[in-house]
């Protein structure tokens, strides 16, 4: 049995023009691309399952991480725990994710304009009407899913119980 080979994850992780290129390179070889975003600042189980479920609704999962300005402006003081680069490495070396990328934008708007995925995930504190993207995902023809389990994990909530 030949052994799999061992990708490093930080090749996975690319600027906005790679991103473009392999994500047009997978569209033409008619493969289903998924977009997910977040801060993943301490990665747990929720967010696991969140990427599992994710890449169960297609063939290429792309992650998009919030850049460290957007996490202190979303999480507050002391936040990010880990640098975007750090976060992005972790992410990337999970089996189910495919690319990474870094977005530093307030939305995920214009990334989402930008490689029109076939379906933006969003976790179980969203319902497919109030995700905040979705009428941007409906405009190219996109569909907007929700996946994982309940939202019983939090990095937030995990940071409190350590202080």
């Amino acid at each position: 049995m030949t052994p799999t080979p061992i990708i490093e994850a930080t090749s996975l992780i690319l600027d906005r023009e790679a991103l473009f290129a392999r994500v047009l390179a997978e569209k033409a070889k008619g493969s289903t691309i998924v977009l997910a975003n977040g801060c993943f600042d301490v990665l747990h189980a929720g967010h696991v399952r969140y990427l599992a479920g994710a890449r169960a609704l297609g063939d290429i999962l792309v992650v998009a991480i919030n850049a460290d300005a957007q996490v202190a402006r979303l999480k507050g003081e002391g936040r990010p725990i880990l640098p975007e680069s750090e976060r992005a490495e972790i992410v990337a070396s999970l089996v189910s994710v495919d690319l990474v990328t870094i977005f530093d934008e307030h939305t995920v708007t214009q990334l989402l304009l930008a490689i029109k995925p076939d379906i933006h995930a969003k976790g179980t504190d969203y319902t497919e009407e109030t995700v905040p993207e979705r009428d941007v995902v409906r405009s190219y023809g996109g569909r907007v899913a929700i996946v994982g389990d309940p939202k019983d994990h939090s990095t937030s909530e995990m940071i409190r119980r350590f202080q």
